[in-house]
């Protein structure tokens, strides 16, 4: 009886969701033939404020994605994973400031390549996700529709960074080469079905994580660019 109500709440969600993304402007940072020329025309300030509003929706849209998981899936005993931030995180090898005073501390130019970063690094995780949702026998059509356009939509959200560090920084980016000793890849052996719950809840914990931190760097860095005298908030 449970399950039913949570799936008729969140069928409601969806109508809303829909209607909401429906009216997100997109990036459109390629053409026909995998250019970058449409985001390269738009100035730079209408560029960043594209780019973080993709960085709102993915991160809204992931912790919709695991309140849902949370709801259909884990036993209410380990709902506090949540609040413990999950337990294996895979990006945190990289060098990304997490406190708010090494946040403060780091440049433009770092901010927009810790971005890139977390972007990247959450690209064949979320793949990966997509697949084993697929799985689940009782898996709602919203929560693997969210994963599916979360994924999607890292892929514009790398795009207009990568043409924002060439606009604001006036350089080239850091190719993936330059990751490859921090990147592992996201591939595990099939465990039991506790086991892949929970492994599938940590992963949306900890990208929700991650989305928020994508989303407050690119804040920092608007706040940076508008010359205010405060932006001790982010």
């Amino acid at each position: 009886m449970n399950r039913v109500k949570v799936l008729q709440a969140w069928l409601w969600c969806v109508s809303l969701w829909s209607c909401w993304l429906s009216h997100a402007i997109p990036l459109d940072c390629k053409d026909e033939t995998g250019s970058l020329i449409q985001c390269t025309s738009i100035s730079q300030e209408k560029l960043l404020d594209r780019v973080i509003q993709h960085a709102e929706l993915i991160y809204r849209v992931s912790e919709e994605s695991c309140t849902l998981f949370e709801d259909m899936f884990v036993p209410y005993p380990l709902h506090a994973l949540r609040n413990q931030g999950g337990t294996v995180w895979h990006t945190k090898p990289f060098p990304i400031p997490g406190s708010k005073t090494e946040i403060q501390q780091i440049s433009d130019k770092w901010l927009l390549h810790s971005v890139l970063m977390l972007v990247q690094s959450w690209m064949e995780p979320l793949i990966y996700l997509q697949t084993t949702l697929n799985r689940y026998d009782d898996a709602p059509d919203a929560l693997l529709n969210k994963t599916k356009w979360v994924s999607d939509k890292l892929l514009s959200l790398e795009q207009g960074v990568v043409v924002l560090i060439r606009k604001m920084l006036d350089e080239g980016i850091l190719t993936p080469s330059v990751f490859e000793h921090t990147l592992t890849p996201y591939d595990e052996p099939s465990p039991e079905v506790l086991e892949s719950i929970l492994r599938d809840y940590n992963l949306l914990i900890c990208f929700k994580k991650d989305a928020h931190k994508m989303e407050t760097f690119l804040k920092l860095l608007k706040c940076r660019q508008s010359n205010k005298l405060s932006c001790l908030s982010y």
